[in-house]
């Protein structure tokens, strides 16, 4: 438990740098980006009086130093900045967006799990037979697939072809889950990549821990070859599963802006995008801040599951 502690309090230490680099990066990444929202506003034919007096009026003509120090002052705070075009809440952005996103991410995990790992057991039973074969070449036909194609080809077929599903989600606002026929190619599409690569992982550690001196040791003691599978191999094989479906959840949170852009989704990816056009930097700096966050609580979580699968694996800090 000692030990457990040690290590929680050396990652959460490393978390909380990162966090701060995290933030450090993202503001000089943001005043990198040619021109700024004074310039977005000023129009097609700004004038360069016009532009310095907006600027001088959002206070963009301060010193970097000076508001990335009021910046992280805020963030401390729990106040992720103000929009410079709308004069809203970066929070209410985030707001906005999170709901869609974390529903497309819900139910593409709701998927992936159980048939993720459901491939990768199966292949790893039948390793070197039909089965595995079978799902090897699927798998990794449809991972070299990319989304944007996928996601045309689907479109194309299944809504514009068939009409069975609508091809976008204009319309639907953020009530996406009263519509539920606008989630089901979106879904897909997220499901593709991660499915394979998760399957094709779980099925290489099932290998490796049905080979394993326990597995055989477990046998001779007559345990039956289901609870052989379930109870000694699997949970070795699914603990390096972890950080894959960390970071899977960490790309499904973080704005999946291909899959937004093309089904019009207005998730985190879609209000990104269009901070992005509109130069409105404290939208961009304040999303990247919650995109690090989430990367560095997932990636500790996921180390967490990792030693509980396998307490005497040494997990990276």
């Amino acid at each position: 438990m000692s030990g457990l502690r040690s290590w929680l309090a050396r990652r959460l230490l490393a978390g909380v740098a990162q966090t701060a680099a995290v933030v450090v990066l993202v503001f000089a990444l943001t005043e990198a980006l040619p021109g700024d929202a004074a310039v977005a506003l000023a129009g097609d034919q700004p004038d360069p009086a016009r532009i310095a007096a907006i600027r001088e009026t959002m206070e963009l003509d301060r010193p970097a130093a000076v508001r990335l120090l009021d910046w992280a002052t805020g963030l401390l705070h729990g106040d992720l900045g103000t929009s410079l075009v709308s004069g809203r809440p970066v929070s209410a952005y985030v707001s906005d967006g999170f709901g869609p996103t974390l529903l497309l991410a819900a139910l593409t995990l709701l998927l992936l799990v159980p048939v993720g790992i459901g491939l990768g057991v199966l292949a790893a039973r039948h390793a070197g037979r039909w089965p595995d074969r079978v799902i090897s070449s699927v798998t990794l036909g449809v991972y070299a697939v990319p989304e944007f194609a996928l996601g045309t080809l689907l479109v194309t077929v299944f809504a514009l072809r068939l009409g069975w599903f609508p091809p976008t989600a204009v319309g639907y606002g953020g009530d996406l889950s009263g519509h539920p026929a606008a989630l089901v190619l979106p879904v897909l599409v997220l499901l593709s990549r991660p499915v394979c690569s998760l399957s094709r992982l779980v099925r290489a550690g099932m290998i490796d821990a049905l080979a394993a001196p326990y597995t055989a040791q477990a046998r001779r003691y007559g345990v039956g070859g289901a609870r052989v599978l379930l109870a000694h191999a699997l949970p070795n094989a699914v603990a390096p599963a972890a950080q894959q479906l960390a970071r899977t959840v960490d790309w499904l949170l973080c704005g999946v802006i291909v899959v937004e852009a093309l089904f019009v989704i207005p998730g985190l990816g879609t209000v990104l995008m269009n901070a992005v056009a509109e130069r409105d930097v404290p939208v961009v700096q304040g999303l990247a801040v919650v995109f690090g966050v989430l990367t560095v609580v997932l990636n500790l979580g996921a180390d967490l599951v990792a030693r509980r699968l396998t307490p005497r694996a040494e997990v990276a800090a």
